[in-house]
């Protein structure tokens, strides 16, 4: 009687999961006995996992996947007619269902076991042969070799099968086991955390490539790309890390807090003295203790996070932050220095071979040429109107211009315009410089707000490049660049190489003063900038992101899909990624260069390979 009544419990347990799987959804449901099932409806496979003692990590393998089932330890009978079931819906839906069960190796087995129909899928399981191959391991000690093996026993030795080779055939599966060395733990189950990351990566990425081509020749499946076969959900821990981790980063202004205060002063002497005395930098008080924020920062379990994708970006964007309160605790000393080559990466012959060769070609601009100049209030009123602009794409923009006497840069900083008060310019400056801030970094600031993850609009790790290029890009592409303003960006490269050549501030300045024929205004600008904090090369990346946006431009690439929020170049396949799955957008507001009636034409040049010289 307890049996019949346990069985009638089971039938509708199931009846009521598969009743859920129906198009363009997704079943999500823990199951009885310590079980759980992930199922996208509209994906045509199931990894799968059975649950073992001090095996978390490879537990965490299969959660990877976009959809998986968690098999407990009691009751396989349940688990099994569930799959049966799963699989004949899914199978009916999609021509065919596939299912990849992986399971732990011995603990001293450095060898995936491919085990499955090789005849059948020969494409699919010499990819995933061919992935698993090169999965990272010698660096760490570790030979690790993939093979596929054909049999009809495809399950672990151990345990009981889920399916008779008939029954799959009569339900339109196809099933593959694999046999995972255990890597990344020791025998008691101890995770070796950093190594467990990038074996997870390349799993996951190995998985996704096999399966893909499984789905695009055997399945009737409409999805287009691997990267679709990720997980399609931001699971509420992550987005509560995003948060948390956005709140940490955007509780101080980085570069305001390392720019002095005093830059004016500092100017005034410089020239009274004739070019002989720099007196000391002056910083703002720090409005946060660095170390706390750390230890808020380390304390968020990005460990645990089991989308690749998603770790990384916020595995890489922990370090930076890291690297940026570092600096604040060591602003007007050598260290800090030291930390913003580490945060900048420095620079290369290539790049220095570009900046000297734009201030060989191009003379300073004539004087005279701008003459009638914009002040601060005036520049507010052009922001302003190119604010209106965005309203009419997106009601609900807003941003704020603010004019300070303690600011000697024009930047924006969480989306909002902050000027000196003592501001001027060319009108055809302000042209340029409208679409730099606003058109750029305001608006990729605003796009990466409409995005699910904060991160997109505090910025990705190492982002600066990337959006330095776009908004000098964006300059040239309105038609605002000029030869003083190229010049500025070559200097700042050749004024950063002299200060990683050891340098000194008076040094830097007769360099780019007397050996490169920039005016003294500007020459002091670009060296005072260059020794705030103690040594800070961000500069350098201005003409650096340039270049390797015009590369990229000349490779094929698209210019709008890097207007959806703040991120790197090595990033966009991720993004791309993460777009496939519908975990991001592309972006919501377009700048105003696009619409320029030269804009198809300034960007052909910029493809088929236009000197950065001739961008003015």
């Amino acid at each position: 009687m307890h049996i019949s009544a346990e069985k009638e419990t089971y039938e509708k347990q199931l009846d009521k999961i598969i009743d859920q799987i129906t198009p363009e959804s997704r079943t999500v449901c823990p199951l009885p006995h310590d079980g759980h099932l992930f199922l996208e409806h509209d994906v045509p496979f199931l990894l799968i996992y059975r649950k073992q003692a001090n095996d978390n990590a490879t537990l965490r393998l299969a959660r990877t996947g976009a959809s998986y089932l968690i098999i407990g330890t009691e009751q396989f009978d349940f688990f099994k007619q569930l799959l049966h079931r799963i699989t004949e819906r899914m199978a009916d839906r999609f021509g065919s269902f596939l299912l990849l069960e992986l399971f732990t190796g011995a603990p001293s087995s450095t060898e995936f076991v491919i085990k499955g129909p090789a005849h059948k899928l020969p494409a699919s399981l010499e990819i995933l042969e061919k992935s698993l191959n090169n999965i990272e391991s010698r660096r760490y000690n570790v030979s690790l070799s993939a093979r596929i093996e054909k049999t009809k026993e495809r399950q672990h030795d151990a345990d009981p099968a889920l399916f008779t080779i008939d029954r799959l055939k009569e339900l339109g599966g196809t099933y593959v086991g694999i046999e995972v060395p255990p890597a990344y733990r020791n025998a008691s189950g101890m995770i070796y955390p950093v190594y467990f990351r990038k074996f997870r990566d390349q799993w996951s990425d190995a998985i996704r490539k096999a399966v893909f081509e499984f789905v695009r020749v055997q399945t009737s499946s409409p999805l287009t790309h691997y990267h679709s076969l990720g997980k399609r959900e931001i699971h509420k821990e992550i987005f509560k890390i995003d948060r948390q981790m956005a709140e940490i980063q955007s509780s101080y202004q980085f570069l305001l807090l390392v720019a002095p205060v005093n830059i004016q002063a500092l100017r005034d002497r410089f020239f009274e003295s004739n070019f002989k005395e720099i007196n000391e930098y002056h910083y703002r008080l720090l409005p946060v203790d660095p170390d706390l924020l750390k230890r808020k920062l380390y304390n968020l379990r990005i460990d645990e996070i089991d989308d690749p994708a998603l770790s990384y970006l916020f595995d890489e964007k922990r370090e930076e932050i890291d690297h940026e309160l570092t600096m604040l605790k060591e602003r007007g000393s050598k260290n800090f220095f030291y930390s913003s080559i580490r945060l900048y990466k420095g620079l290369n012959k290539e790049l220095l071979s570009e900046a000297r060769n734009i201030l060989k070609e191009l003379p300073e601009d004539d004087p005279n040429e701008t003459k009638e100049l914009l002040n601060a209030d005036q520049f507010r009123a052009l922001a302003l109107q190119e604010f209106n602009y965005f309203r009419g794409q997106s009601e609900d923009f807003s941003s704020k211009v603010h004019i300070r006497d303690d600011v000697n840069i024009i930047m924006v900083s969480n989306g909002e315009l902050y000027l000196p008060s003592d501001y001027t310019l060319s009108h055809k400056e302000a042209k340029a410089l409208i679409q730099h801030e606003i058109g750029t970094h305001a608006l990729t600031y605003y796009n990466g707000k409409q995005q699910p993850l904060q991160q997109l609009a505090v910025g990705l790790a190492d982002y600066d490049a990337l959006q330095e290029g776009m908004a000098v890009m964006a300059e040239y592409l309105i038609g605002g660049l000029n030869a003083n303003r190229l010049r500025i960006l070559a200097g700042r490269v050749v004024a950063g190489h002299s200060l990683l050549e050891g340098a000194n501030f008076i040094e830097v300045f007769q360099e780019l003063y007397e050996g490169h024929g920039f005016t003294k205004e500007n020459a002091f600008n670009i060296t005072s900038r260059m020794f705030q904090g103690g040594g800070f090369i961000k500069d350098i990346i201005y003409l650096k992101g340039l270049v390797q946006l015009r590369d990229h431009l000349m490779e094929g690439g698209d210019l709008q899909p890097l207007l959806a929020g703040k991120f790197a170049l090595k990033h966009l396949e991720v993004i791309e990624d993460l777009t496939d799955r519908g975990l991001l957008f592309p972006p919501k507001l377009k700048p105003r260069y696009l619409e320029t009636d030269d804009f198809d034409e300034k960007l052909a040049a910029v493809k088929q390979g236009l000197a950065l010289s001739k961008m003015i």
